[in-house]
């Protein structure tokens, strides 16, 4: 099986031979390669965000309504045969994710999401909107609670939305005597308008939307569809149960809460496929300016791309008698 290291050698000996776009050239031929192997569509979605690359703003690595556009652009073309999504991702919201199935849905009524490494949080839901995900030893999905964006005195956090609730009505119950109110008077005023109801909302959207995918495509057919759908969503959602939204979930335990999980080793040359494509796609966000990749088989892609400002340098001055300045000179 190609490796990290195997694949960083592809690369090296291209640039040895002056090749023009080696990384390009490598993750394409892999995902070619998987294409025959698989008879089905390949399209790879990833992003640089497991890479330790500085200054990266989290928008650019995360699931976005730009990368609408981007399926846009890889599904021109293809066939509407099954599709295999490559999915390694962080996240976004889940209106945003709501778009992307949609319009992938619009395109393909057989998909399969394959996870080289990890699809977290909005990453997961979109996972669910599949027939069957596909996932290593090594592969990770992650919980579904939805994150609130809040403004605090200690800057601007991502703070779970059942946290919110829960903290909520801890300060209602320690509130109810007004020893506990001191205590509270600095906190509460976090709680904006609406806030508490934009969390019970979040927290809904995400089991609804998760549970519907489940019952359309995973379950479809199935006469307790529903409840195992509902089952699914729930566990995925249940922040009380995870302690954090970073939390991994591997394959067994995704398996043991209803999710439909292929392993990828029980077809050697898939998962050497697979990796050889994520390895090629891990070295292109650490060699070149990319930081997020839509891109299909036949080599059409959508690729985002970070910026960078070059800033000039000034030289130090050498050491030397310091400077005389010239005398004044008529005024102007």
């Amino acid at each position: 099986m190609a490796t990290w290291g195997d694949i960083l050698n592809e690369l090296k000996a291209l640039h040895a031979k002056k090749h023009p776009a080696p990384f390009d050239y490598v993750r394409r031929r892999y995902l070619a390669e998987l294409q025959q192997h698989t008879g089905r569509n390949i399209v790879l979605y990833a992003s640089a965000w497991t890479q330790t690359l500085p200054d990266v703003p989290p928008e650019f690595v995360s699931m976005t309504e730009e990368d609408v556009q981007g399926f846009m652009e890889v599904f021109h073309g293809l066939p509407s045969d099954g599709l295999d999504l490559i999915l390694h991702l962080p996240g976004g919201t889940a209106e945003t994710t709501e778009a992307i199935v949609s319009y992938i849905r619009s395109k393909f009524g057989d998909v399969r999401v394959i996870v080289p490494h990890a699809a977290m949080s909005a990453a997961t839901m979109l996972a669910c909107s599949s027939q069957r995900v596909i996932m290593g030893s090594h592969s990770f999905l992650g919980p579904i609670d939805p994150q609130m964006i809040l403004d605090t005195p200690l800057g601007r956090m991502a703070v779970p939305a059942q946290a919110i609730l829960d903290q909520f009505e801890t300060a209602r119950q320690e509130c109810e005597d007004p020893k506990g109110l001191a205590a509270w008077v600095p906190i509460l005023p976090q709680y904006g308008p609406a806030l508490l109801i934009q969390c019970t909302h979040a927290l809904a959207l995400s089991k609804e939307l998760v549970s519907k995918w489940l019952m359309q495509y995973m379950f479809k057919g199935q006469s307790d569809a529903e409840a195992k759908a509902m089952s699914v969503a729930n566990s995925l959602a249940d922040h009380n149960w995870f302690k954090t939204h970073g939390r991994h979930i591997n394959r067994d335990q995704a398996r043991s809460f209803g999710v439909l999980v292929d392993d990828l080793e029980a077809d050697q040359k898939l998962q050497d496929l697979v990796l050889s494509v994520f390895w090629a796609a891990s070295h292109t966000f650490n060699g070149t300016p990319a930081v997020k990749l839509i891109e299909n088989h036949l080599g059409r892609a959508y690729v985002k791309t970070l910026k960078v400002v070059a800033v000039p340098r000034v030289p130090p001055q050498q050491a030397g008698p310091p400077s005389v300045p010239p005398p004044p000179g008529p005024s102007p």
